[in-house]
């Protein structure tokens, strides 16, 4: 017992105790405390241990298991605490020698299983605590996807979205008690009439199909993705800045004077593991920010209203930074004293004096400049030309 750690998180599917293997089994036997959310300690037989509800919210267990800390405590959770499970949030604040795991049948296994689907091949989503607009990068026509949610009654709105979207012919199937005796799988449209409910906790299989628009892999999206006001980085101009920008898995984006947060988003919609903040003064593009992200399902971005220089000191370290529009030597000094070397930094400028500055900076500073404007067709009586955008001067540098 003395070789064992003091904590060992067991995952339990929808089986129940049942389900769990020997080893699982003897350790909640031989536990004096127990820590699990209701329905899985509502599941175990008369054990001695004493048994503690894992509170809401989900924090408030992990200070209560801190109190703990050192008595020989078992925590449940289900099926594989570590895939969109709450396993990493809890070992994270423990010492390696301080805990084991004993991983029950992810769900995500067990709804491949039932439906046949490669799990290689199908996107795996935990949308039990994220808004269904997670969604909205895979949308595609003939995509697979598997999804947790919250529980039974969030069918009906995840139906919804999808036909909000247009993706209203999509085929869902409800995977009830995934692994127990009353499992149950239950087809529909999610255009149909739901007509009955789905009982906690349950998954749900979608095969994507409608006419709704797919997201570009490329960068560059269309601007009408985009609530705007006309402070936009125009989508060719994008384009070349995120490929100036460079992301790469993990980094972090300023987006100083993000307009509507094109920039930011489009940054996240590169990997899932990407961060990004946006800074914008004006309180009506900040909320367009907000409503872009949700809307392209990239709602982790961090939006500050602010002016820039106020917010600089306030904000995590970067790997790029990108500067659309009020670039001013003050502004200069202040980001290059406080970025870590190795930022990418990429400034657009559209007038005379920031042309200036932008070949002024590269001069004393090194990088590379770029000059660039495209052109689009008008009608000019009962024929066409065309018509000039603005010269971009862009200057990239790595600090």
């Amino acid at each position: 017992m003395n070789d064992i750690p003091w904590l060992t998180i067991i995952g339990m599917d929808a089986g129940g105790y049942a389900s769990l293997s020997p080893e699982a089994q003897a350790a909640l036997q031989d536990a004096p405390i127990i820590m699990a959310p209701s329905r899985h300690l509502a599941s175990l037989p008369q054990l001695s241990g004493d048994q503690i509800v894992w509170p809401v919210p989900f924090s408030e267990g992990i200070e209560r298991l801190l109190t703990l800390r050192g008595s020989h405590v078992v925590v449940i959770f289900s099926g594989n605490p570590f895939w969109f499970g709450a396993g990493s949030q809890i070992t994270q604040k423990f010492g390696r020698r301080e805990w084991r795991v004993i991983p029950g049948k992810s769900c995500f296994s067990l709804a491949a299983a039932e439906l046949g689907w490669p799990i290689e091949k199908t996107v795996q989503l935990g949308l039990h605590s994220a808004s269904f607009s997670r969604l909205r990068p895979h949308l595609a026509v003939g995509q697979t996807l598997m999804v947790t949610v919250r529980d039974g009654e969030a069918v009906d709105p995840l139906s919804e979205y999808l036909i909000e979207t247009g993706f209203g012919d999509s085929e869902l199937w409800v995977l009830e008690s995934l692994g127990s005796v009353s499992q149950k799988v239950t087809k529909i449209l999610a255009k149909g009439k739901i007509n009955r409910e789905f009982q906690h906790p349950l998954m749900v299989g979608i095969k994507v199909l409608g006419s709704g628009k797919t997201l570009s892999q490329a960068s560059g999206l269309t601007d009408d993705w985009f609530t705007n006001d006309g402070q936009i980085t125009k989508q060719p101009v994008r384009a070349l800045t995120l490929s100036a920008l460079a992301p790469q898995k993990g980094e972090h984006l300023w987006d100083l004077g993000s307009g509507s947060g094109s920039i930011a988003i489009e940054w996240l919609l590169s990997d899932p593991s990407m961060k990004a903040t946006a800074v914008e003064k004006n309180s009506i593009r900040a909320e367009n920010i907000n409503l872009n992200a949700a809307k392209l399902g990239v709602d982790w971005i961090e939006v500050i209203e602010s002016e820039i220089m106020d917010a600089l000191n306030k904000l995590d370290r970067p790997d790029a930074v990108f500067i659309g529009g009020g670039f001013s030597a003050e502004l200069f000094e202040k980001i290059w004293e406080i970025i870590p070397a190795g930022t990418r930094l990429v400034v657009n400028g559209v007038t005379i004096e920031t042309d200036r500055l932008i070949i002024e900076c590269a001069e004393n500073f090194g990088g590379q400049l770029l000059r660039f404007e495209y052109s689009q067709p008008i009608q000019i009586g009962g024929k066409s030309s065309w018509k000039a955008s603005y010269p971009i001067t862009q200057w990239v540098v790595i600090r």
